[in-house]
């Protein structure tokens, strides 16, 4: 799994992106914090149940949470979210779910530690890997996805019975390790983050003169 604080960055660039009007720290942190909870699930081997990457990797929290939200505000005749947040906290609890699916879930997914993403209802770790390539002899290239006898077929290396995904409480080894960088674009990507939470600031400040001297 990617490192927490990496996948935590990508949560804070989201929310530079898409909360708009309602980007402020309090928001901020909110969606900071919604990216790196899913991480969380690596805790319950402390009790002895081994669900790293699987208890809130699940792809079903996020779409119930959206539907829930959903309802709230657009099919309820008074929004609860409304009354109390406002429009502020429709758009951060959006983005704090874009932020929990895209960078809690989407990142490991998409690497060699894999998630179980339909936990509970299946307990089978997925890792989707592969390539995109554009080949002047061979045209599109894809190896993320393959098409086997019995339909789209996603790489696993086993179930939360059988595999066991590392993390800073459990690793195949022995070695417990805290990982905050692994290679040269995560370390890019932390710095990244850090950097558009301030730039984000002074080009709002710019903005907000600008229009006061037009």
């Amino acid at each position: 799994m990617p490192p927490t604080l990496v996948t935590v960055a990508v949560g804070v660039l989201l929310g530079v992106v898409l909360l708009g009007a309602a980007f402020d720290r309090r928001s901020l942190v909110v969606v900071a914090v919604a990216a790196a909870l899913p991480d969380l699930d690596a805790l319950f081997v402390l009790i002895g149940v081994s669900v790293t990457n699987a208890a809130f990797h699940s792809v079903i929290i996020p779409i119930v949470a959206a539907v829930a939200l959903y309802c709230d505000t657009r099919i309820r005749e008074r929004s609860w979210l409304v009354d109390r947040y406002g429009a502020y906290g429709v758009r951060v609890v959006w983005v704090a779910i874009a932020a929990y699916a895209v960078a809690g879930i989407g990142l490991d997914a998409f690497s060699t530690e894999t998630v179980a993403l339909l936990y509970p209802v299946s307990d089978r770790y997925y890792a989707i890997l592969g390539r995109l390539v554009v080949s002047t002899q061979d045209g599109l290239v894809q190896t993320y996805v393959t098409l086997g006898s019995g339909g789209l077929e996603v790489e696993s290396p086993g179930t939360v019975g059988t595999y066991v995904v590392e993390s800073p409480l459990a690793s195949r080894d022995g070695t417990r390790r805290v990982r905050l960088v692994e290679s040269g674009w995560q370390a890019a990507l932390v710095a990244t983050a850090a950097a558009a939470v301030p730039a984000k600031r002074l080009i709002e400040r710019a903005d907000r003169s600008r229009g006061r001297t037009d």
